[in-house]
């Protein structure tokens, strides 16, 4: 069994926490079953030279960390990779700002991934990059000699040709994918969208359903849906419902119903439009009020960029007209915290509420909405209230399902979520639970490799020739 490589912006070096994120989470069982190494950004800016690569040697797998310089960080992180890619990749047009010299960092940065990264690949090494910041490293690769197969997961939405040709130099930049031997996608939609890019924009020639020629290559696309450890988030649930926490949460309610958001503070999330449907929800169904309790757990993150600033103020201003408006001395309808919160705790508290609030404008996947049922208690579950233009809706379909711009219609939902007979509830959320089974996690990585490994590293056919 070849060694695995992991190449991501962010490494997560082991450090004892019981808090993991997520591609940790994922990626982990096949890194120990393995053996390998886990590439990427240690997180330190520089403002000289950056140090050589460090390495720390943990359970047979190492991890190797590079810092980045100040030029560097700006326009390939807060630059490129922020301010154009994420907001593009994400169908908001109107919110990228593109720059050539933060596309010219974007490349660098890459260029300087696959310096680092050659130091310590062998020639039968399985490479896997994750994610946006990372697009072109292959390309990189195959230009130093590097014949490895080297498959690519982008975590977040990826949109049809109409939007993706608005991103300047497009054209030197998505085609530059092809140089993976498999392109991992959250959904069939995302694949779909890739796909036509690919012969529609690309010129490529199909070789199949779903694998185009690519100069002497096949680059093979396909849809591998991220999911959660379904039996232990349930197992985790049941425990962390009784805990200290969770029980002083619920007593606080005085025996109020409770509705659950849990988001990073992100205008893909769409918590303004949440907190207005919320709001429609208090006007048009006023038995609920004083017998319901919104809490929207939110985070910070990337608070130096403007639109994220923006954000922050949108929500505190709905939060407090929503507040001002309905509140009661004895009553706060909604509750906005903006500390992260351990998973325990998470668990728990979505394993006592009434209703899953998962509402984002554009999501690859989005695992709350699946924390969110596998946490619930089957003889008595909550209700999912999902955006379908979250990933997970395509599993989930069982859940309420919702268009986030239409904060009527969300208000709706959450109503009908609110009043839902026991019976149905059960129904929907076996349904749910199901889906998460089939997609568990445990499996994510291997359905994933096993596929990359199975592709053949050159055309089985001249370039170009058709089956």
């Amino acid at each position: 069994m070849s060694r695995l490589v992991i190449v991501s912006n962010r490494v997560g070096i082991p450090d004892g926490s019981a808090r993991a994120g997520g591609l940790e989470v994922a990626i982990r069982p096949a890194l120990k079953k393995r053996g390998g190494v886990w590439f990427g950004w240690s997180g330190k800016v520089t403002d000289g030279d950056p140090e050589a690569a460090a390495t720390v040697v943990k359970d047979n797998v190492s991890y190797v960390t590079v810092d980045l310089q100040k030029d560097d960080y700006e326009e390939f992180y807060n630059g490129f990779a922020n301010r154009v890619l994420w907001p593009i990749l994400h169908y908001r047009l109107d919110l990228a700002e593109f720059t050539r010299r933060d596309l010219g960092g974007y490349f660098r940065v890459n260029e300087f991934f696959a310096s680092n990264l050659e130091a310590v690949l062998r020639p039968d090494d399985t490479i896997w990059v994750h994610d946006y910041h990372l697009m072109p490293l292959a390309k990189a690769l195959r230009e130093r000699g590097h014949k490895n197969k080297i498959g690519f997961f982008i975590h977040i939405p990826f949109p049809p040709p109409e939007i993706l040709t608005a991103l300047p130099n497009h054209e030197r930049l998505i085609p530059a994918l092809g140089n993976y031997d498999l392109v991992g996608f959250q959904t069939v939609t995302d694949a779909n969208n890739f796909s036509r890019y690919l012969e529609d924009e690309a010129g490529l020639k199909r070789l199949g359903t779903d694998s185009f020629a690519f100069e002497d290559r096949v680059v093979q696309v396909g849809a591998f849906p991220v999911g959660v450890e379904t039996e232990p988030f349930a197992k985790l649930a049941r425990r962390a419902v009784d805990t200290p926490f969770v029980r002083d949460v619920f007593t606080s309610l005085s025996g109020r119903a409770m509705i659950i958001g849990v988001d990073r503070l992100d205008y893909s999330k769409g918590i303004p439009d949440r907190m207005n449907a919320f709001e429609r929800f208090l006007i048009n169904y006023p038995d609920w009020h004083g017998n319901v309790t919104y809490l929207q757990i939110t985070p910070r993150s990337r608070s130096d960029i403007q639109e994220y600033a923006d954000i922050a103020r949108q929500v505190g201003e709905a939060v407090g007209r929503i507040n001002g408006t309905f509140g009661e001395a004895s009553w706060t309808p909604v509750r906005y915290i903006n500390k992260a919160h351990s998973r325990t705790a998470l668990a728990g508290l979505y394993r006592a509420s009434r209703v899953g609030l998962v509402t984002p404008l554009r999501d690859g996947m989005n695992l709350v909405a699946k924390e969110y049922v596998a946490a619930q208690d089957p003889d008595d579950p909550g209700v999912l209230v999902l955006s379908r233009f979250a990933g997970a809706a395509r599993e989930c379909t069982a859940a309420l399902l919702v268009n986030p711009y239409d904060h009527e219609g969300v208000a709706i939902a959450i109503h009908r979520a609110m009043s839902m007979s026991l019976e149905e509830r059960r129904q929907r959320h076996a349904v749910n639970y199901r889906a998460l089974m089939r997609n568990d996690l445990s499996q994510w990585a291997e359905r994933f490799l096993d596929q990359l490994e199975r592709q053949p590293v050159e055309m089985p056919l001249r370039a170009g020739a058709r089956r």
